[in-house]
């Protein structure tokens, strides 16, 4: 019987062990999409206790919580930190199975050394001894990376943002590289005009220009897509149900953005078709920077309306989408190709009925001229577990190829994820490992390691374009 969380945590044969041990384990990291807030990295920020480091804005504790019957209050309400915390030792023994269980144990011990499993009994110690650590130099912001052997990460950045915390930690002697990434979904939000409009006022002053036609607009985006370039940025990015798919009969497009500036609502149809406008427009000025554009598709965002009212979105009740993405994905990346102007382009799938979609999308836009340059990215979200992630290796290796793979992210607010690098270099080791056992493939370290170094790292640095020497 095998140790929980042991040094052979799920690696399940030699060959799995000799993959992470002697290669996927020394790689550094590069977490190339992640939510963490640049303030507290520019200020190496100190926590004040674990559930301000660890369950603040976990909406996946929280949702793991409400099921627990744990009442709101213990969630997001006003009680204590450390009545928080206990809530959530009370549910960490349910949630054996759920990928939470295991995050939430490498956690306690890659950064604290914690091997107790969390639980009521464990609760109150473990709460003061992590918070006794992160009382420490070594426990901030900056120290909680570090630990992590992480040379880059890109957090998610409004085209509004001024990007002055990035300009204090390029300018400080913090050794890893923190960069922006540009995140326009406001800039597309003309579905709600009393919100866009406000929105639009903000990135105005930002621009330094006046938006009133789309034209302005387009000219706004380009200057802070400009200034975003010159603080760094190499990636953009977007969520999106599925991608808008923009019609032959478009023609008033530009006098719709003028509607929407003048508080008015839209048909469904005429916010897609300016929706799609914008976003291909914005393509083409990644294309022209050289970066790299990711697409987040197919949540459903916001199902419990009373949920949404009470604490807001990003709370812990959106779920996975039905959407039906192959004919607007298509049109949408081959309008782009058609004029030569699609750029590098990550696609991330909610759905794992449309993981083979989303494989066989990427091979139809590959041209030859950038190795792997149409991704299908890593699971995502509710896919970032165990069966998600093999889901997604099974699907890119049998349509794609995996060896060109860029690996692994975080999409977390929180300073403890990062072992989900290690929980998905695991993963890929044992998948190789077991089929080198089983004769699917050989037994060759040198072929094999180099793979799996280069999807650990070596892949996105080259990639992404990443100055990391």
């Amino acid at each position: 019987m095998k140790k929980f969380l042991g040094e052979d945590f799920l690696l399940t044969n030699k060959v799995a062990e000799e993959l992470y041990f002697n290669h996927a384990q020394k790689m550094p990291i590069i977490d190339y999409h992640n939510h963490l807030l640049p303030q507290q990295i520019a200020d190496n920020k100190q926590f004040n206790n674990i559930t301000e480091a660890w369950l603040e804005g976990d909406h996946y504790k929280w949702r793991a919580m409400r099921a627990n019957g744990i009442d709101e209050k213990y969630i997001t309400g006003n009680a204590t930190a450390k009545d928080k915390f206990l809530k959530w030792g009370e549910t960490a023994p349910q949630t054996l199975r759920n990928p939470l269980y295991h995050w939430s144990h490498l956690e306690l011990q890659r950064y604290f050394g914690i091997k107790e499993l969390l639980s009521p009994k464990t609760a109150s110690d473990i709460y003061d001894g992590t918070n006794e650590m992160l009382r420490t130099s070594g426990f901030s912001c900056q120290g909680l990376l570090n630990k992590m052997h992480v040379k880059l990460l890109c957090t998610t950045d409004d085209p509004a943002d001024n990007l002055a915390h990035h300009q204090q930690i390029a300018k400080s002697s913090f050794a890893i590289k923190v960069l922006p990434s540009f995140r326009p979904d406001k800039a597309l939000g003309v579905d709600k005009p009393t919100t866009y409009n406000k929105y639009l006022n903000t990135l105005e002053k930002s621009a330094g220009t006046a938006i009133n036609t789309l034209d302005n607009l387009l000219e706004a985006l380009q200057k802070r897509i400009d200034f975003f370039d010159a603080n760094g940025c190499r990636i953009s990015d977007l969520g999106f149900n599925t991608i808008p798919l923009l019609s032959d009969n478009n023609s008033d497009i530009s006098s719709n953005f003028e509607k929407v500036r003048a508080g008015k609502s839209l048909t469904s149809f005429e916010t897609e078709q300016l929706q799609a406008y914008i976003l291909l427009e914005l393509c083409k000025m990644y294309h022209a920077k050289g970066w790299t554009q990711q697409f987040h598709l197919g949540a459903l965002r916001n199902n419990n309306e009373r949920g949404l009212r009470e604490l807001g979105p990003d709370s812990g009740y959106d779920s996975i989408g039905d959407f039906n993405h192959a004919i607007p994905l298509s049109k949408f990346l081959n309008t782009l190709d058609n004029t030569n102007q699609l750029a590098k382009t990550i696609l991330y799938n909610l759905n794992p009925r449309d993981n083979d979609l989303f494989a066989t999308m990427t091979g139809n836009f590959n041209d030859g001229n950038i190795k792997g340059k149409i991704q299908f990215g890593t699971g995502w979200w509710f896919m970032d577990q165990k069966m998600g992630m093999e889901n997604q290796l099974n699907s890119l290796s049998s349509i794609g190829l995996l060896s060109l793979f860029i690996g692994m992210l975080t999409d977390s607010r929180s300073f403890l994820s990062f072992p989900r690098h290690e929980y998905f270099r695991r993963i890929l080791c044992n998948l190789l490992g077991t089929d080198v056992v089983n004769g699917a493939l050989p037994n060759d370290m040198e072929l094999l390691g180099t793979m799996v170094e280069n999807i650990c790292y070596n892949n996105a640095k080259n990639y992404f374009g990443f100055d990391l020497d």
